[in-house]
C-alpha cells in the first residue's frame, strides 16, 4: 500500500504562501470593525498632533512665516542657510549635546551604581530608598526647575545663605555664564537618575541568583563577581538602557526654560529653547515660524545621522561578539 501525500510547491521551496484572497480580507476587517472603531481616536489624534505638525513644519522651512495668514514667502533654503550659519545655533546645538553627555556618562553609572546597592535583598528598607530616588522623576519638571531656581538664588537662596554663613562668598549658579549650564545639567541628572535605576534594577534581577551562590563558593570576591557574572550578563541590557538615557536627555526643554530660559547670553541655551524664542517669543521679535521650523529639521537630520552611526556601530559590536562566542564554542567542542 502507497501512501501519497499531497505537498504545497510553495512550502516545500522556502516561499511565503500567497495572501487570502481579497474577500475574506476585507470579511476580516468586517469581523474587527468595533476593534478598528476604538482606535481611531488615536490614529486621528496622532495625525493631527503629531504627523501634521512634522510634515507642516518640513514645508514651513520654506518660506518666510510669522504663523499668521497664508505661505506667501517663498524663500527656498535661505532659513536653513541662516540656522546652519548662525554660532548661536551652533552653541545650542552642542549644549544639548553636553546633556546627552551628562546622562551617558554621569547618570547612567550613578544610576547602576544605586541600582546595584538597592539590589540587594539584606539592604534594610531598600524599597523606601527606591522611592524617594523615583520621587523627583514623577515630580512635574517645570516645579522642580522653580524649586532648584529659588534654592539657588543668588540674593535669599538658602544654599548662598548656608555659604554666606559660612564666612563664603555667594555663587551666582543661574546668572553666570560658567555655571548656569552645569547647574542646570546637575538639576537635569539629579531628576531623571530615578527612571534609570529602574531600568538597571530591572536588568540585574534577570540574572540568577545562582551564579552568585556559585561564585561565592568558588570563592570569588565583590569585584570579580561583578566583572565576571554582573556586566557580562548586564551588556545586552546596557545598550539599550544608555539608547533610551540618550534619547530622554533630548527632553530638556522644561528645566532649561524653568531656571535660566537659555541664558545668561546663551550660556545654558538649547536648541529646543532656541527654536521656542523665534517661533514663541512675540515679545523680543516678530516670531519666524519658517526660521524655527528649518532650526528644527536641521537638528533632527543631524540627530538622524548620529542615531543611524550610533545603530551601525551597535551591529558591528554585536557581530563581533557573536564571532567571539562562535569561535569560543567550536574550541570548547573541539
Amino acid at each position: 500500500m502507497t501512501l501519497t501525500v499531497d505537498t504545497d510547491p510553495l512550502e516545500t521551496s522556502g516561499s511565503a504562501k500567497p495572501g487570502p484572497p481579497a474577500g475574506d480580507r476585507f470579511a476580516r476587517i468586517k469581523e474587527h470593525r468595533w476593534h478598528y472603531l476604538f482606535v481611531a481616536p488615536m490614529v486621528i489624534l496622532l495625525a493631527l498632533f503629531t504627523l501634521w505638525p512634522i510634515v507642516a513644519s518640513w514645508a514651513y522651512g520654506f518660506y518666510e512665516w510669522d504663523g499668521y495668514g497664508p505661505l506667501e514667502h517663498f524663500i527656498g533654503l535661505d532659513n536653513y542657510r541662516e540656522a546652519a550659519a548662525d554660532p548661536s545655533f551652533w552653541q545650542a546645538f552642542g549644549n544639548t549635546f553636553w546633556f546627552s553627555f551628562a546622562s551617558l556618562f554621569i547618570q547612567a553609572p550613578l544610576a547602576l551604581l544605586f541600582a546595584l546597592i538597592l539590589n540587594n535583598p539584606r539592604l534594610f528598607a531598600r524599597n523606601v530608598y527606591r522611592v524617594l530616588l523615583f520621587i523627583p522623576v514623577v515630580s512635574t519638571t517645570a516645579v522642580v526647575g522653580l524649586v532648584f531656581s529659588v534654592l539657588l538664588d543668588t540674593n535669599r537662596g538658602p544654599i548662598n545663605v548656608v555659604l554666606t554663613t559660612l564666612g563664603l562668598e555667594p555663587v551666582n549658579f543661574l546668572g553666570d555664564s560658567s555655571t548656569a549650564l552645569a547647574t542646570v545639567i546637575a538639576v537635569e541628572t539629579w531628576r531623571g537618575l530615578g527612571i534609570t535605576m529602574i531600568y538597571w534594577l530591572a536588568a540585574l534581577q534577570t540574572i540568577p541568583g545562582e551564579l552568585y551562590e556559585a561564585a561565592k563558593i568558588d570563592g570569588a570576591g565583590r569585584w570579580r563577581t561583578f566583572g565576571s557574572i554582573t556586566l557580562p550578563l548586564l551588556a545586552p541590557f546596557a545598550i539599550i538602557i544608555m539608547l533610551l538615557t540618550f534619547i530622554t536627555s533630548f527632553n530638556a526643554f522644561d528645566i532649561v526654560q524653568t531656571m535660566t530660559a537659555g541664558g545668561p547670553n546663551g550660556a545654558s541655551d538649547i536648541v529646543q529653547t532656541y527654536i521656542y524664542r523665534y517661533a514663541f517669543a512675540p515679545t523680543q521679535f516678530i516670531p519666524r515660524f519658517g526660521f524655527a521650523s528649518a532650526a528644527a529639521l536641521l537638528f533632527g537630520l543631524v540627530v538622524m545621522v548620529l542615531t543611524f552611526v550610533q545603530v551601525l556601530l551597535v551591529r558591528q559590536a554585536r557581530r563581533k561578539a557573536a564571532g567571539v562566542s562562535q569561535t569560543t564554542d567550536q574550541e570548547a567542542t573541539s
